[in-house]
């Protein structure tokens, strides 16, 4: 594994203008990175990545490289590019248990961050680091939001959680599991209690339904419920995903994972209308995972999908999907996990009336977090729908500074 990083960092050109950096959302300094590790310097290198993003060791895991850093290497158009990813990760994970932030905590500056995602562990971090007195509620009973319940455990072990939730406490978070912020204890509540800001970190997790008939049947499931416990459902040995992003190739790799014999995935348009990246679905199809590409579901049954067909046509100009009505058919399966996309849940908004959200129910915030209420900041996908680990870190940096500069204020 060594030998293979250090040969992967020598490839490294080191441009004088590196469009990996440029092609990070997060801009993150690879090439310094890299030739501080050739140098014999991985701490350092670690203190670098982590002071940029703290949550680099989960990146190097779950971000869409080809998309990114990796997609934007010069390398790239010649041959391979860079694989970044590999490497980000021996140095973020050498570097996690070296991790020491020394602060002294300021009790008159407490913030609430509700909802331990990737927003919330980023800006807890980045403010404790800063002397802030951080609490961080969480709903479930261990923190990581999406990590650790959305994202499943082949691509990010668990343990990775664990040790970050180790270090959120030996900076001073103090963390309250089990605490749902909404009728009890308010938004009002928390302020009520002393906390300067309040920032608002809940992700999405209400399913977005098909809205057709079925859809509440005992062998039909949501790809979010699915997720968060593979183990507590009886599947049975065939089962169908719909859907064409990367939470349904989450939801397939982990079916096969769990001993389902077939998995298939069925999608209204065709491979190159997926919204998954192209290396996940490559890693599908190397799984075993079948694709039914123009098939639309019209109804959930116990014998499993009636769907109709689908063909892509062109008029006027503008290409477009049309069902074709005479095409009814049974595709059979004992299960049917639907994976069309999530929403935000209503409850900690419901009871703050003068909290305002868009006509997806969204968080309306500015690009500093900033909400319609004075004090209450929001980031991540609770406010930009589902989007990736680092686009949250981006943004959640950000929140952290106008945080500061709100308390710093007052």
């Amino acid at each position: 594994m060594a030998h293979h990083i250090v040969e992967e960092a020598k490839r490294c050109l080191q441009c004088k203008v590196p469009r990996c950096r440029t092609g990070c959302p997060v801009n993150t300094p690879i090439n310094e990175a890299i030739a501080m590790l050739l140098e014999g310097n991985i701490v350092e290198a670690g203190e670098k990545l982590f002071s940029n993003n703290p949550l680099s060791i989960v990146c190097s895991l779950v971000c869409p490289h080809e998309r990114y850093c990796e997609g934007h290497c010069v390398l790239s158009h010649k041959s391979n590019p860079i694989h970044w990813s590999s490497i980000e990760h021996y140095i973020s994970d050498y570097y996690l248990d070296k991790v020491n932030i020394n602060t002294t905590i300021d009790p008159n500056k407490k913030v609430a961050i509700v909802g331990s995602g990737p927003a919330g562990i980023t800006i807890s971090i980045i403010l404790a680091s800063r002397g802030y007195d951080i609490t961080l509620f969480e709903m479930n009973d261990k923190i990581g939001g999406v990590l650790r319940y959305g994202i499943p455990e082949f691509r990010l072990p668990n343990t990775i959680i664990d040790r970050l939730t180790e270090k959120l406490k030996s900076i001073g978070v103090k963390i309250k599991p089990n605490s749902l912020i909404g009728s009890v204890p308010t938004i009002n509540d928390i302020f009520r209690d002393g906390y300067k800001a309040i920032f608002i970190g809940t992700g999405v997790w209400r399913p977005n339904p098909l809205n057709i008939k079925g859809e509440h049947l005992g062998h039909v499931h949501y790809a979010i419920d699915y997720l968060k416990n593979p183990d507590v459902h009886n599947l049975g040995k065939k089962v169908c995903v719909i859907g064409a992003g990367n939470v349904a190739i989450d939801v397939a790799r982990t079916a096969l994972r769990k001993g389902i014999k077939k998995v298939d995935i069925m999608y209204r348009k065709g491979e190159e209308d997926m919204s998954a990246s192209k290396h996940e679905i490559t890693y599908a199809k190397l799984d075993g995972v079948n694709f039914e590409f123009y098939k639309t579901p019209v109804e959930f049954n116990d014998d499993g999908i009636i769907y109709l067909d689908t063909e892509k046509v062109t008029e006027d100009g503008n290409e477009k999907v049309i069902t074709l009505e005479a095409s009814k058919k049974l595709f059979e399966a004992d299960s049917i996990i639907i994976a069309t996309g999530q929403m935000a849940r209503m409850n900690t908004f419901s009871y703050s009336k003068d909290l305002e959200l868009n006509e997806f129910g969204l968080v309306k915030a500015d690009e500093f977090g900033r909400t319609s209420r004075d004090g209450v900041f929001a980031s991540g996908d609770v406010v930009t729908g589902a989007r990736t680990v680092v686009e949250a870190v981006k943004f959640s940096k950000k929140v952290a500074d106008a945080i500061d500069e709100y308390i710093s204020g007052i």
